[in-house]
Parts: structure tokens; sequence; C-alpha cells
């Protein structure tokens, strides 16, 4: 049997178009050659979200997105297409959220636990603001805090005189110099050091040998150490009881003394308790006195001398 053109045509025709079909339907996400789970999820807003982006399990592909439908109160149907030996729980949050810094978007499963859910169900939605969409508060803030920063440093700067300026920086310059200086001691300190290093050696070895004799001598030491303490104590105990013993015998002595002078004992004892021998001495000091004040009014009664040796006169 003769095929005519006609029907080579038509039939390739057929073909063009079933494959056609086939593409587009592949394009669109759908896979017409395996019989894969639709679920379904609504969401207020699904910016950035298109056909044949993937629905993820912690990073790992188990579907796409199918289909975008509006619906009449301006939410959006998605519909995903998953494949069918992963089974999904009734609990699984179908999350949108943002995979890149351009705004693109994919489906992250969060699955849940307990009975899982059947061909056709609609699973919980979420939607994770976009990386940018959390970035511009932050940007906010931060060219507030930027321009803030700028008028504070045009204040400063417009506060700050001439003069400061010049005695900050003769200020820094005096620092510079001090450290300079510093370096130059240290320098001199390190190049002493290095000249007196065998000097030093004897000196830490000296210091050494004698904090060894005195580890060595230890026991010696605290033994002439105890003496010394016992011999200074005994000394400064025999002095104070020798003194005690001399004061205790002065006070005897002295009380004593003052018994004999009461009891009219010796010459103080009866000059104090004497009362005639005070009456004497008084006269004789009043007649002493009398005789003073004669001589004084009567000099010649008791005193004559002549140049020239004249007659004593009786």
């Amino acid at each position: 049997m003769k095929i005519t053109n006609e029907t080579k045509v038509g039939i390739l025709a057929a073909v063009a178009i079933t494959i056609l079909i086939l593409g587009y339907s592949f394009l669109k996400g759908n896979d017409v050659f395996s019989r894969e789970k639709e679920f379904y999820a609504i969401y207020e807003s699904v910016e950035g979200l298109t056909v044949s982006k993937p629905v993820l399990v912690n990073g790992f592909q188990i579907g796409r997105v199918s289909q975008l439908t509006l619906q009449p109160d301006g939410r959006i149907l998605t519909e995903f297409k998953i494949h069918p030996e992963y089974e999904i729980p009734k609990s699984t949050v179908a999350r949108l959220e943002s995979i890149d810094l351009l705004g693109g978007k994919a489906i992250i499963f969060d699955l849940g636990t307990g009975e899982y859910a059947d061909d056709g169900d609609t699973l919980r939605a979420n939607i994770q603001k976009d990386l940018m969409t959390q970035i511009q508060p932050v940007q906010k803030k931060a060219e507030q805090i930027i321009s803030r920063l700028d008028s504070i440093l045009i204040s400063v700067d417009n506060t700050i005189s001439p003069e400061f300026q010049r005695n900050f920086n003769s200020s820094f310059a005096s620092i510079a110099r001090s450290l300079q200086t510093l370096e130059a001691t240290t320098k001199k300190v390190d190049h002493m050091v290095g000249n007196e290093s065998g000097r030093l050696s004897a000196i830490f070895a000296n210091l050494e040998s004698i904090s060894s004799n005195f580890a060595q001598n230890n026991k010696r030491i605290t033994t002439v150490m105890t003496n010394l303490e016992k011999v200074s104590d005994q000394f400064a105990r025999a002095n104070f009881e020798n003194t005690i013993r001399n004061a205790d015998k002065a006070v005897a002595d002295m009380q004593l003394a003052i018994n004999k002078i009461n009891n009219g004992q010796g010459s103080l004892g009866q000059l104090v308790n004497d009362k005639q021998l005070y009456n004497n001495l008084n006269s004789s000091a009043e007649n002493l006195n009398k005789l003073m004040i004669d001589l004084k009014a009567n000099p010649k009664r008791y005193v004559s001398f002549s140049v020239f040796g004249g007659k004593k006169k009786d």
C-alpha cells in the first residue's frame, strides 16, 4: 500500500503538534510521563514566585510549582507537583522564601509529623520576608547614624579653634620626642646590660650561693636566733627585777628616814619637832636683823679708822 504525501504530512504534523504540546507542558512544570502528587497552598502575595520554581526540603528538591491561580478575593492559589515517592504530613507548612539577593523565590516545606496528607490537600502557607525587605530597616538606621556622625564631626570641626589644633599637634610632637628619648634610653640600658652581663652573672651567682648557704644553715641560724632571744629575755628580766628591788629598797629607806624625822630622831628630826629651837632661831634672826639696821644707822659706833694714825679712843 502506497502512503501518499498528504498522509505523511498529516502524520508529521500530528507528531509535531504532540511534541509541541508535551514540550510546552514540560516547560510549564508538568511531567506527563509520571503521576505526581498535587498539593495546594494559598498566599496573600507571591511576588518573585513563578511556575517551575522548586519545592525544597532542607535544600533538597522534591517537586516544583506547577500552577498559580488568582482567586476572587485577591489571594493566589498555588499548585505543587511532588514526586510520588515522598510522603508529606498534613501538618507541613509551605513557606514562601527568598533564595537569592535578586528576589528569586522558592517553596520550602517545613515537614510536620503525624498523619500524611492525601493527594489534592491544601497545606498551611507562610511567607518569609525576603532579604532586601529585612535589610531595609537596618539600612535606614545605618543611614541615620551616618548622617548624625557626619553632623557631629562637622560640629566638632567647627568648634575646634586653630590654636587648639596647633596645641594638639604640638602635644603629639612632644609625645613623639618623648618616645624617641625613651627608645634611646632603652637602647643605652640594653647596651649597658650587655656590657655588664658578666658582672651581673657573677653577682647573681654570688647571690645564689649566699641563698644556698642560708638554706643549708637554716637550722643553725634558727638555733642562734633562738639563743639570742633567750639571752635578751633573761637580760631584760634580770635588769627589770634588779631595778624593782632597788626601787623598793629606796622607798623603804625614804620611809624609814621620814619616820625618824617624825619621831624627832636625829638633828633634822629635832630641828623639825623642837619648838624651843625654832623660837631661838627665830629670836636670833630678829636680833641679827636689828643689828644690821643699827650698823647701817651708826657705822662709827662699830668701825673707826684714822689716816695718820691718831690716838685710839676708848
